[in-house]
């Protein structure tokens, strides 16, 4: 059994998941965007805070800006990876990089209790840096002989898959894992049911191998996880376990923003 989504589209964000609906099945996934600006001029996102999640931004096609308050800046090309663990509380932004199309995935990770509060980590891996088995790129966790060196925040796989139209691919989960979803970033896949641009789909619980056949070129990113058992206590940016995590959490981003304004940034 499966449940399907096409999401909500704002301009060039798709939004395929959020805590509200496919997120709390899918916890420790509890937000996902498919990004794609065909093309047209797009301003971006200024910064903004988070706590509790880990960001997970990855680029298909394209660049794209970005900015921290752990200091870094810069310019993630196509085959990158963007990871911050917000911890406690950060705050990022960014946007379109040099003109033209840009296409990717966003994702949002709930923390666990141990580190929904600790320091904020922010990654930036260059294409060259980021692992593949076969046609499977390791954003998060690990597949086949491929490693990422980014540390997951718990038990958690994360892939970018590219097939050429025809191609079959075929991924085992593991054991542990029982949370399963697979999203198209672009053309279509048969998993066996059709599956094209802009739609994800929730697998049940299931050992079984999923197999993927490729109907025209395409790119989908798959996650597989332990299940985060956690309630997620929602804040304006941010995704706790409990409501007094949470008021921490806004303190601290409040103190971030105070410095922020201090220094003419927001």
């Amino acid at each position: 059994m499966k449940r399907y989504t096409s999401g909500q589209k704002h301009g060039p964000i798709t939004r395929l998941m959020s805590p509200s609906d496919f997120g709390r099945l899918l916890k420790p996934f509890v937000f996902l965007d498919l990004i794609d600006n065909q093309g047209t001029p797009f301003t971006g996102f200024g910064l903004h805070p988070h706590s509790g999640i880990a960001t997970v931004t990855y680029i298909a096609e394209g660049s794209v800006r970005y900015e921290d308050t752990n200091g870094a800046t810069g310019l993630l090309l196509a085959g990158g990876i963007e990871w911050m663990r917000a911890g406690s509380g950060v705050w990022h932004g960014g946007g379109l990089g040099e003109p033209g199309r840009t296409r990717g995935f966003q994702l949002w990770i709930a923390l666990p209790p141990e580190l929904e509060l600790g320091p904020s980590e922010s990654i930036y891996l260059s294409p060259e840096a980021v692992p593949s088995d076969g046609p499977a790129r390791v954003l998060i966790g690990s597949y086949g002989n491929a490693a990422s060196s980014i540390q997951a925040p718990s038990p958690m796989n994360y892939l970018a898959v590219r097939l050429r139209a025809g191609e079959r691919w075929s991924y085992q989960p593991p054991a542990e894992h029982t949370v399963l979803w697979t999203a198209v970033g672009k053309g279509s896949i048969l998993v066996p049911n059709e599956l094209q641009q802009g739609e994800l789909v929730a697998f049940t619980t299931s050992s079984a191998v999923l197999e993927f056949e490729a109907q025209s070129d395409a790119e989908f990113v798959l996650g597989s996880a332990v299940p985060h058992n956690y309630d997620l206590i929602l804040g304006s940016h941010s995704v706790h376990s409990t409501t007094e995590a949470l008021h921490r959490a806004e303190a601290r981003i409040s103190e971030i923003q105070m410095r922020l304004v201090q220094e003419g940034k927001v």
